[in-house]
């Protein structure tokens, strides 16, 4: 006994596949742009928007007299590697007011190569969360750079905080709605691509030349 292992949506749209190539050549491409233009809308309408929040801190030398920009460069690189670690989102979510789970999934920090600073955004649907968790963060990191800079001769200092985000990070139903309809032609290209060709046997059996009839002279001169 055998079973159909193979995912439902790969099935759905093997279907999809066949029914398309079932249409008239001329209405594949059409029909995959307003198909894919309307799923596309409706996920950009159904879906709930997230709000996204940055704040930014600088690794600068703790001695002022002492400047060595490359050390504060390399700091700056491995703090941004350790800010979203149990150490650093452990007393994060004390502030933030959320768990750590949610401080993982939400919180993502990036360095830049030519400047000695760490960039921390949070993403939520609220966009005050968004803030809160962004800033939380930031703090922690700050401190955890402080409790060390006695060794490493390097601190983190604010640059500037997150604020609340007035407009949702994410993409809006009209930008939805273009990448559905992108899509939707693309499928129906591909529909018609593989779109079974008539076959043309008959075709080519029914105009394949007959030989025409020979002439009364000709026959005879063929028997002489």
């Amino acid at each position: 006994m055998t079973t159909d292992t193979s995912p439902q949506p790969a099935r759905r749209a093997l279907r999809a596949l066949a029914r398309a190539t079932r249409l008239p050549a001329r209405w594949l491409l059409p029909a995959g742009v307003l198909l894919g233009a309307a799923a596309g809308g409706l996920y950009g309408t159904a879906q709930t928007p997230q709000y996204t929040a940055t704040s930014y801190v600088m690794a600068v030398p703790v001695k002022q007299s002492y400047v060595d920009s490359q050390a504060a460069l390399g700091f700056a690189q491995a703090y941004g590697r350790v800010a979203t670690q149990l150490a650093v989102l452990g007393y994060a979510q004390m502030w933030a007011d959320v768990p750590v789970g949610t401080l993982r999934r939400s919180v993502r920090a990036q360095t830049s190569p030519d400047a000695p600073m760490v960039s921390i955004s949070a993403t939520s649907t609220r966009p005050t969360q968004a803030a809160d968790m962004a800033n939380a963060v930031t703090r922690s990191l700050t401190e955890h750079a402080g409790h060390a800079a006695g060794n490493t001769g390097i601190k983190l200092v604010s640059f500037s905080r997150a604020l609340k985000p007035a407009q949702p990070s994410s993409a809006s139903p009209a930008l939805t709605t273009l990448v559905g309809a992108s899509a939707g032609g693309l499928l129906g290209g591909l529909a018609l691509l593989v779109r079974p060709r008539p076959s043309t046997d008959q075709d080519d059996s029914a105009h394949a030349s007959v030989p025409a009839p020979a002439h009364a002279g000709d026959a005879q001169e063929q028997l002489g």
